[in-house]
């Protein structure tokens, strides 16, 4: 049976009200950070999730540890609300899931670099086989 969670955590990162969403959907989460700036109310966030859902970029889907169960009894349900307030951060497969996600943009980073130099290298070289036919034209 596959089933679908998501869970949007705001907490205070110094100086900035960072938002991690995370997905998790048949053992896979993916998360995604978002940086809110000043201290959000529970409307600009639904507002904003529902504005920039399309441009949200969630990271490469990790292996989940296990999805919970809908919780039946409300009194659990408050405690569970109460112990997940107490808790600061994100979760460990989110961090996971966004740490994935920096290195892949890196390693992007790093490739796009690599061939800009390789031209870069490759147009000098042109230019200077450019001079010396010019130098030697006459001869």
């Amino acid at each position: 049976m596959d089933t679908t969670a998501a869970k949007l955590t705001v907490f205070f990162e110094e100086p900035f009200w960072v938002g991690v969403y995370e997905r998790t959907e048949s053992g896979q989460v993916e998360a995604c950070r978002v940086v809110f700036g000043a201290e959000p109310k529970d409307y600009e966030v639904y507002d904003f999730l529902l504005k920039h859902w399309d441009s949200m970029r969630f990271s490469p889907p990790v292996a989940a540890g296990g999805i919970p169960s809908q919780i039946r009894n409300p009194k659990r349900a408050r405690r569970a609300a109460k112990q997940a307030l107490c808790h600061t951060g994100t979760g460990t497969k989110s961090q996971q899931a966004l740490q994935m996600q920096r290195e892949l943009g890196k390693q992007e980073r790093k490739k796009v670099r690599k061939q800009q130099s390789e031209e870069e290298k490759a147009r000098r070289f042109a230019l200077r086989q450019q001079r010396k036919k010019e130098k030697h034209r006459g001869r």
